[in-house]
């Protein structure tokens, strides 16, 4: 069990590792050693996330998220298969953390008296400014 925010944990058997070659940097040894790693979650048919944060996570998982529900995070960002396999999961405990903070409701405000007359005021005295600024006419 991986404790993902509080009062969520996620079962192991839910999360599907699998090594792949990764590409840029590192010799000989990037043709050789799998040490990238794809970590793949089935968000949609998890049973630790409540159905709120399951929604959200696969919101925020954006492109990461396939049309069935299944996140996919690929991590080839170091060069050893533990490293990559730790970031993967890193990665997915943050995206979790995330969607297990619930929004806050925007409630809808209308701007006071006070500030619409300030407003008015500041464009009155803006437009006396600029009609001041127009030449005078009595030298044509």
């Amino acid at each position: 069990m991986i404790s993902a925010a509080p009062g969520i944990t996620l079962d192991e058997n839910e999360i599907e590792l699998s090594f792949i070659r990764a590409s840029g940097p590192g010799g000989q040894n990037v043709n050789k050693v799998a040490t990238a790693v794809q970590l793949r979650f089935d968000a949609a048919r998890s049973l630790s996330l409540p159905e709120s944060v399951r929604a959200r996570l696969i919101a925020l998982a954006g492109r990461r998220a396939s049309r069935a529900g299944v996140l996919t995070i690929t991590a080839h960002r170091f060069r050893s298969q533990e490293q990559n396999r730790r970031d993967a999961l890193d990665r997915l405990i943050l995206l979790v953390r995330e969607a297990a903070r619930v929004p806050k409701t925007r409630r809808p405000t209308r701007p006071t008296r006070a500030s619409r007359a300030r407003r008015l005021e500041q464009k009155r005295r803006r437009g006396d400014i600029k009609r001041l600024r127009g030449g005078r006419s009595d030298f044509i």
